[in-house]
């Protein structure tokens, strides 16, 4: 294949690529979206094979074989819920990649490279390599604590921004050895300093920030993956590479105004960073059971469901979906209110409520729906913590100081779905669970949602 036909399909790849990410904006749309994703990476694929730089397919052949065996293995075990953990790991293989075609490029360059040509090619080894190092071991950091092999809590080591500073600092100094030809030593040097910057960078963020730092990170893999194509010569991976880099960084930015959070603060410390003792919380929560929650829906007329992580994890949407049809049935205005954070990914809620075929217009965003509460009769709060935390407006001392949050306790009854009093995934406690218009529907979300829709069909 020539290289004219090579480029003429990278372009048609790079337009699939664009029409993918403007489809993901909408629902609707998100299905074809994926598509155009599928096939521009099948041709963009197809024609890095076929075309004349590519010689030894004894090699290359089995391996994209083997790739793609354990990608489809790996993608239909993966639960959704785990799919925030399988993104952040496959961000760790893009940094990995990063610095590998790097280290690479450093010890076979291309030939006949001089003068401006040689500078421009060393500077892209090593920027490259940096911001693979930094993303493969942030990725694997997020992936252990999404997944709760890492504890959610901050690292927070005594002048962790001084160390992040001269690491940064020591990488320009090696840096510019580098260009001076003191060795490829001060590659592999900065490489594991990298290595560390990146691991402790992410160790630093507490868990309630995880969803800023998963995309976060898809903004350092689009990052890399465009300094890669630099050094590969690959127009196609250039463009690519600045898509996800800076989609990930507008998408970052989206969320820390969502969370009323500064991206550095998130960057250089995460929540966990309170400035005072936190107030006291008064009063007892109070239990509930499925009977008495079936009977109070029976009389309520406007219901706002809140999903969270505890739905995910239970797999609860079906039911919820099952629930949401009968109460719709019965004449009842039944909404969904979803927080921009909700979960740990950026649009967990909405594609399991996609997933459950809950009908697309009656799932709403914070803005839209948070002045609707106080006309609201029953809430019904699935497992989340900090997006209704009144603590964010109340205490000023609170880690989530600030944060924009779904007023949930303006409505005249709260129920909230919980396997236990446990203060959640950031370990913030939660004053809406001791109000006195709160109730607690303690276990397992999907069977007591089985148990709620079971008493609601014999009525």
């Amino acid at each position: 294949m020539s290289f004219n036909i090579v480029t003429a399909i990278y372009i048609a790849a790079s337009v699939l690529f664009i029409l993918s990410l403007g489809g993901l904006s909408n629902q609707e749309s998100a299905k074809r979206a994926v598509w155009y994703g599928i096939v521009g990476m099948a041709l963009a694929i197809a024609a890095t094979i076929m075309g004349p730089a590519v010689t030894h397919y004894e090699w290359l052949v089995p391996m994209i074989a083997i790739g793609a065996i354990i990608g489809t293995i790996v993608a239909r075990r993966v639960e959704m819920t785990g799919m925030p953990q399988l993104v952040a790991a496959l961000h760790s293989f893009v940094g990995l990649a990063a610095v590998f075609i790097g280290i690479n490029s450093e010890l076979a360059p291309p030939t006949g490279l001089a003068g401006a040509e040689k500078i421009i090619h060393e500077v892209e080894v090593f920027v490259g390599v940096f911001i693979g190092a930094v993303t493969t071991t942030g990725s694997v950091i997020a992936f252990g604590k999404l997944a709760g092999a890492i504890d959610g809590k901050p690292l927070t080591l005594p002048g962790r921004n001084i160390l992040n500073l001269l690491a940064v600092l020591a990488c320009v100094w090696l840096g510019a050895m580098y260009l001076n030809h003191a060795g490829i030593w001060t590659l592999y040097l900065m490489t594991a300093i990298a290595f560390v910057f990146g691991a402790h960078l992410v160790m630093a963020i507490g868990g309630a920030d995880m969803p800023v730092v998963v995309s976060m990170l898809n903004s350092y893999s689009g990052w890399a993956a465009a300094a890669t194509g630099f050094l590969l010569g690959n127009d196609l991976l250039i463009v690519t590479g600045a898509l996800v880099g800076s989609s990930g960084a507008i998408l970052s930015y989206i969320m820390c105004r969502a969370m009323n959070r500064n991206f550095l603060s998130v960057i250089l410390g995460g929540f966990g960073t309170a400035t005072g003792p936190a107030q006291e919380v008064d009063g007892e929560m109070v239990a509930t059971d499925v009977a008495s929650v079936a009977a109070d829906l029976a009389d309520a007329k406007e219901i706002i469901i809140v999903p969270g992580y505890g739905m995910a994890v239970a797999q609860a949407q079906g039911a919820v979906s099952e629930i949401t049809r009968r109460l719709r049935d019965q004449g009842k205005n039944v909404r969904f209110a979803i927080h921009p954070v909700a979960g740990r990914l950026p649009g967990h809620m909405n594609v399991l409520l996609a997933e459950a075929k809950v009908p697309y217009d009656i799932v709403l965003e914070m803005d839209e729906i948070n002045a609707d509460f106080p006309d609201t009769d029953m809430v019904i709060i699935l497992g989340a913590n900090d997006i209704v935390n009144p603590a964010a407006q109340d205490d000023p001392n609170s880690p989530i100081a600030g944060m924009p949050v779904l007023e949930v306790w303006k409505a005249r009854q709260v129920i909230i779905s919980k396997r236990g009093q446990g203060r959640g995934y950031s370990g913030i406690e939660n004053p809406l669970f001791f109000k006195d218009n709160s109730r607690m529907l303690y276990g397992d979300a999907k069977d007591s949602l089985d148990q709620l829709l079971a008493s609601l069909t014999s009525r």
